[in-house]
């Protein structure tokens, strides 16, 4: 029987991509303390951190055979939980914003009696639409509207001139607003 333990990692992802649920055992046991000690680090909650690293394994198991990994496994690991945390950060600013919209709509006294529903309804809808967007122009978009980035600190983090930056934003609030402008008349009435 192999000792996973000492194959390299690109041997384990070539392990993984035929299916051997060993090697994927010890990706996880290799990487998620690491990556969980990450994660908490941003989100400062260790249930978060282990839902979010939980999140990416349990990804990388159902893509396997079509995984794609360029460069080393822990970036692309590490890439992987970051994105789940922008995503996340981003799900918690969208629910906490539109918490705040329905609380003074309802301070307003008007009625409206299936709030919770249509909030989670809503709040489910705009998170898959932001998860749906390519992944450079989220990142993006998750770090001008969710940690509110100028564009000139986005186009240093990541690399990029601030016009691309300003281009990814205004293509994303244009993908988004199309894709939510029918779905909003919906929940106005």
């Amino acid at each position: 029987m192999p000792i996973y333990s000492q194959y390299d990692d690109h041997i384990l992802l070539n392990l993984l991509k035929q299916d051997d649920q060993l090697a994927y055992t010890e990706i996880f046991e290799r990487y998620s303390r690491l990556l969980v000690n990450h994660a908490y680090k941003i989100l400062s909650n260790k249930d978060e951190a282990n839902d979010v690293v939980q999140e990416v394994f349990l990804s990388i198991w159902n893509k396997r055979f079509e995984l794609a990994v360029t460069g080393s496994l822990s970036s692309y690991l590490y890439k992987a939980v970051k994105n789940k945390i922008l995503n996340h950060i981003a799900h918690e600013k969208v629910v906490s914003r539109y918490a705040d919209s329905i609380s003074n709509f309802i301070e307003n006294e008007y009625v409206f009696a299936d709030s919770k529903l249509r909030e989670k309804e809503l709040e489910a809808i705009i998170a898959k639409e932001i998860a749906a967007l390519p992944q450079k122009m989220r990142e993006v978009f998750l770090l001008r509207k969710v940690e509110e980035l100028s564009y000139d600190e986005i186009a240093l983090k990541l690399n990029i001139t601030d016009k691309t930056a300003k281009q990814q934003v205004y293509n994303s609030l244009k993908i988004l607003r199309e894709k939510l402008k029918s779905i909003m008349s919906v929940f106005v009435w």
